[in-house]
């Protein structure tokens, strides 16, 4: 059996090679690529982790650990990978474990369309509100159309704790993209890809509402970066608990909050506070700016040479794969990387903080991408 695996893993290997330009969308199953992590994720299955795999700007391979696997308990994780090479170093069969390859060079849907559902499955984490609904058609329904959803798990009717049926825990993860660091440098220019957009489902656009030099203490959430006020007040629109934020202008720090109640305001030189956009789109004009002396680090997926900031600004926006760029101008420090445009991304994918097997749960993702195509 280990002798098939093996001819069969070889045998796909040879016919399709490992250059990155090939488009490779074919799965291996029982078969690893162990070693080469970059992280690992928790993915229901392995078109999930493959899209994972896809919207990551370093990942090239992944291995994904399979529910039904009985020789590796680690069920659902999936690793992403890459060598410089672009080769897997090692591989070899594992029955339980699916391998695979990025579809960046098959130039995928950016927005793909989730519409499987997992039973007996639970998408541990990340509930912002719950109801009780019949079934778990109603409760996809329920996720599909609150803004905040991305992904539920439900309780069905004969579910060990009678007093949790038929309960539907919406969930939420980031579907837009959030910078994982901002740096002040010099001579380098950074923005966004002009297709960013906030929910196809979200029309009118509403009106910014920003409190200069006011902070709100207290009552946060989470707090993520962010290059400008604007872009702050489209994280907390997008994000299903926050009522307000503070924008710190000397770190580029992000707080949501979340206090129904009230808001206690405190005079604070050099932060912003606002109001998010609700069932509207959030004002975009931030999206269109040229940040001078800041730096996006990491996340690239490729770079080259281009005459000018709004060079790289337009390639940029012509790459679906790219989100927002970082550009050395002529004057960088650096005279071998002036001029030098680097496109990045982040996973926007829908990402379960943990999946687990659990006996009458039902788990799936929102279907907006399926709806508003």
């Amino acid at each position: 059996m280990g002798t098939h695996f093996i001819l069969l893993g070889l045998l796909y290997l040879c016919g399709v090679g490992f250059s990155q330009g090939n488009c490779k969308p074919q799965l291996l199953h029982n078969w690893d690529f162990p070693g080469s992590d970059i992280i690992s994720l928790y993915s229901p299955d392995v078109e999930h982790c493959q899209y994972l795999c896809t919207q990551h700007s370093s990942c090239l391979f992944f291995t994904f650990i399979g529910p039904d696997s009985t020789i590796d308990n680690r069920l659902f994780y999936c690793f992403l990978k890459s060598t410089p090479s672009g080769q897997p170093i090692n591989q070899g069969p594992k029955p339980g474990t699916t391998a695979g390859f990025s579809l960046r060079p098959c130039n995928p849907d950016p927005k793909p369309c989730l519409s499987k559902v997992y039973w007996n499955t639970d998408f541990t984490g990340a509930d912002y509100r719950a109801h009780f609904t019949p079934n778990y058609e109603e409760c996809q329904r329920v996720c599909t159309n609150d803004p905040g959803c991305q992904f539920f798990t439900f309780a069905n009717d004969i579910y060990g704790s009678e007093n949790i049926r038929y309960k539907c825990h919406l969930k939420f993860s980031w579907t837009i993209p959030v910078i994982p660091k901002i740096d002040v440098v010099n001579d380098i220019v950074s923005g966004f890809s002009q297709r960013y957009q906030t929910p196809q489902y979200l029309k009118p656009e509403c009106k910014s509402k920003l409190f200069p030099n006011i902070n709100y203490p207290g009552n946060d959430v989470t707090s993520l970066l962010a290059v400008s006020p604007e872009q702050c007040q489209t994280l907390c629109s997008a994000h299903p608990l926050c009522t307000y934020f503070s924008y710190t202008s000397n770190d580029f720090r992000c707080y949501l909050k979340n206090n129904p109640n009230e808001m206690v305001p405190r005079a604070a030189s050099g932060v912003t506070s606002g109001l998010p956009a609700r069932f509207c789109q959030p004002d975009n004009n931030w999206v269109k700016k040229i940040y001078e002396d800041i730096n996006f680090p990491s996340n690239d997926i490729r770079y080259f040479t281009a005459e000018d900031v709004h060079g790289c600004q337009r390639a940029c926006t012509a790459d679906p794969n790219c989100q927002y760029f970082s550009y050395h101008n002529e004057k960088y420090s650096d005279v071998g990387s002036r001029r030098r445009c680097f496109l990045k991304r982040v996973i926007t994918l829908p990402v379960p903080p943990r999946v687990s097997k659990a006996i009458n749960l039902v788990s799936g993702f929102s279907l907006k991408n399926c709806h508003y195509k």
